[in-house]
């Protein structure tokens, strides 16, 4: 996409005025530690070279003006800066609306509207966090407009409590966080619980991300969720009759084999068991592309999979079909990644090979389920910045 096209659609929808800024997120996927992040564990995600761009200038009143490439039969949405509320029809300028209000709620002096107009070239519904990117993207442009002095940190936990307090999902703080930090060829070891991160070299030397998305509806996503986070509470509590800890991640896996006896349900049981071993497999797994071996990280990641299928039990038949399809076609590793129930699978794949990888795999999915996957080879880029002039 090139900025021309947005600066197009900038000058058509807004009215007269000054030259806008240029700004862009990223996209972000999960590399390995799913359903981690709830239970104080790590993950590995990566800021993707695909993500959200937008054009933003300072208004003269307090109006709010939103316009967004994406959806152009909305049109442009208009709010009052000074009555920020959530409201259904407004769809996804709630995001944008929910980000300023939390700033302003906060103290940040935003001393005027302002024009907007945003364009996204992340997959939709592909569950590679275009919500998040919208949010993040926003916070930096409110601290560049308005010249705020916001650190890092305070601007992920701002627009994590956007999408908690204002859109009301109950989201962790992954997303926002790798979007906000990422940096080129790296990939963020984060610890949920505290926030303390290290950016971790991938070293891809002849290999390429290959993201798959099922193309089914994840409608079971959001109760499920709900489900595993309360029966992973309910093990905390149960284990910590015996063990002095704040969260599941802070266990090995031998001390959670040692008292696991205290939960009687063998579900819930399960469902710990997933928690712990994913939170030191994802360690264990950061170890290996430090130590220059990817082949033990891609075994990670199956092993991640094999955790997420049978275990937690969050695949269903269409992510097992299109990972076991990446393993039988030479994935160095393959799992699904996000929520679960349908989204996307991540592969680690031989550049050489993606073609004749993603036709084959393509044909197995097809022939297993009825439904045609989408393939996305992607990079991973850096985080949210404002971009020069010409950046496309």
């Amino acid at each position: 996409m090139d900025l021309d096209q947005l600066k197009q659609a900038f000058n058509q929808y807004m009215e007269e005025g000054g030259e806008p800024q240029a700004f862009f997120a990223p996209g972000r996927v999960n590399l390995i530690g799913e359903h981690t992040d709830y239970n104080g564990g790590h993950v590995f995600p990566c800021a993707l070279s695909v993500g959200t761009y937008a054009l933003a200038r300072k208004r003269n009143d307090q109006k709010i003006r939103l316009y967004s490439m994406n959806f152009p039969d909305v049109g442009v949405i208009e709010a009052d800066k000074e009555n920020l509320q959530y409201a259904k029809e407004r769809e996804w300028s709630n995001y944008p609306l929910g980000v300023t209000a939390i700033f302003q709620k906060e103290g940040y002096e935003i001393d005027s509207g302002f024009d907007v107009a945003f364009y996204g070239n992340i997959p939709n519904g592909a569950g590679l966090s275009s919500s998040a990117s919208i949010e993040v993207l926003t916070a930096v442009m409110l601290k560049e407009l308005f010249d705020l002095k916001v650190s890092m940190i305070e601007l992920i936990k701002l627009t994590q409590r956007a999408e908690n307090e204002f859109v009301g999902v109950n989201c962790g703080i992954m997303d926002q966080f790798s979007i906000a930090a990422g940096k080129r060829d790296h990939a963020i070891l984060l610890n949920c619980d505290t926030l303390e991160y290290e950016q971790t070299p991938l070293k891809m030397d002849g290999l390429i991300l290959v993201i798959a998305n099922t193309n089914k509806r994840r409608g079971l996503a959001d109760s499920k969720y709900n489900e595993r986070r309360s029966e992973c509470e309910e093990a905390l509590r149960l284990l910590k009759q015996e063990l002095d800890i704040e969260t599941l991640g802070d266990l090995t896996n031998e001390a959670f084999d040692q008292y696991a006896h205290l939960i009687k349900d063998s579900i819930v049981k399960k469902r710990a068991r997933h928690a712990v071993y994913e939170n030191n497999r994802t360690l264990m797994a950061v170890e290996k592309l430090n130590d220059g071996d990817i082949e033990a990280f891609g075994q990670l990641m199956n092993e991640s999979h094999r955790s997420l299928r049978d275990d937690y039990e969050v695949t269903g038949k269409e992510l097992d079909a299109l990972v076991e399809a990446a393993w039988n076609e030479g994935a160095i590793g393959s799992r699904m990644t996000g929520a679960g129930f349908g989204g996307c699978t991540i592969s680690i794949v031989p550049e050489d090979k993606v073609e004749t990888f993603t036709d084959r795999v393509s044909k197995e999915y097809t022939e297993k389920t009825g439904l045609e996957a989408e393939f996305y080879v992607v990079n991973v880029g850096d985080g949210a910045k404002p971009l020069a002039e010409r950046q496309g």
